[in-house]
């Protein structure tokens, strides 16, 4: 248990972190100038600028990954599904972002591997909890 908790820890600071400094550029510049990404990644998007999928990334990959961090270290009740259901988020986000940039680079793998990272050390959590609570 005390290893996936440090790898779940590490994974969403990680993330955490990545997916803020990824954001905030978005949202000072949404032309992308700033992170040198043209504008034509959003063609086939709803979007016209990077500013909602910034915001959009800041809080559900960047603020949501800390903050579930944070309840995994103070072990909040429920901190495992809090796990899962981030690697389900960030699994999701990747999958959208490739599917409407048509596109896909190393960084997208990096990030996929790390979804499935946090949601098999949520699950393993959950499975751990639930063991410990039976007195199995």
């Amino acid at each position: 248990m005390k290893i996936a908790r440090t790898i779940a820890v590490i994974a969403l600071i990680f993330l955490g972190v990545t997916a803020c400094i990824g954001a905030v550029p978005m949202i000072i510049d949404p032309s992308g100038r700033l992170m040198r990404m043209p504008l034509a990644l959003l063609e086939h998007s709803p979007f016209h600028s990077f500013l909602f999928p910034a915001f959009i990334l800041l809080f559900a990959n960047g603020i949501l990954s800390l903050a579930i961090a944070i309840a995994v270290l103070r072990k909040v009740g429920g901190y495992a599904l809090g796990v899962a259901f981030q690697g389900c988020v960030l699994a999701g986000w990747i999958t959208i972002e490739v599917l409407m940039i048509r596109s896909i680079i190393w960084a997208h793998y990096v990030y996929w591997a790390i979804a499935v990272v946090l949601i098999v050390s949520g699950w393993t959590l959950t499975r751990t909890a639930r063991t410990t609570s039976t007195g199995s």
